[in-house]
């Protein structure tokens, strides 16, 4: 199994550094956190960094420094970390010397950490590092590596094992009809009671937590999943 990615929070705002962190270590993210300057120097200088998020609580000048010295084209090398930079709406002049330099992202505060994360996975996925499974849905985007629903709305939750198997099965047959036989073999419930009703229940429950019309009954057959255009060929 390879490593997990490394992310690494330098001086970026408590509150936003503890949800960011959260986020993207149920992700599968190994994220690590510095909140002085001289962490930071320590963090960076031992390498094997895949991301850095330096917040605003750092002067820019500072922020450009570690990217100077530390970023993807430090000394002539690519092999670098990508650096997103947190900074002020009016930092404009800020903002484009740090694209100059070489920032991967610039993002201006406040911020949305759902949106952040999603710049961090969207560089990891440049690397070769990303690890999400993303499935879009109507109403929700589905992360079965991490097995977590996000919601229109901004909210997540959390699938169950036995939730994310019923679910693969079905990604794995689009349009093909599957009995309820099919389902208990291929997906087993996670408890004994895995027969008949049980497996209507089960559905039941995986159409409301994913906010989707796409598992439809077949009345007398069994259940089909119809994806959405973006599935189409």
């Amino acid at each position: 199994m390879a490593a997990r990615a490394v992310i690494a929070l330098i001086s970026v705002a408590e509150v936003v550094a503890t949800e960011l962190a959260d986020h993207l270590e149920r992700r599968g993210h190994d994220v690590r956190r510095a909140r002085q300057p001289w962490e930071a120097e320590s963090l960076l200088a031992s390498g094997g960094i895949d991301v850095v998020v330096v917040g605003d609580s750092l002067s820019q000048a500072e922020g450009r420094d570690l990217l100077r010295r530390f970023g993807g084209q430090a000394g002539g090398s690519e092999h670098g970390p990508d650096f997103i930079l947190i900074c002020r709406p009016a930092d404009l002049l800020d903002k484009v010397l740090a694209l100059e330099l070489g920032a991967a992202d610039v993002v201006e505060s406040p911020l949305n950490v759902r949106e952040l994360a999603a710049r961090v996975g969207g560089l990891l996925s440049r690397r070769g590092r990303g690890t999400q499974e993303l499935i879009v849905l109507e109403n929700a985007t589905v992360d079965l590596r991490s097995a977590m629903v996000m919601h229109r709305s901004g909210t997540q939750e959390q699938l169950s094992a036995g939730q994310v198997a019923l679910l693969r099965l079905f990604l794995a047959s689009p349009r093909k009809v599957l009995t309820r036989d099919d389902i208990i073999a291929a997906a087993p419930a996670e408890n004994a009671d895995a027969f008949d009703r049980s497996i209507d229940s089960r559905i039941v429950r995986l159409r409301r937590k994913l906010d989707t019309d796409t598992i439809t009954t077949i009345r007398g057959a069994g259940y089909r999943f119809d994806p959405p255009r973006q599935f189409a060929d």
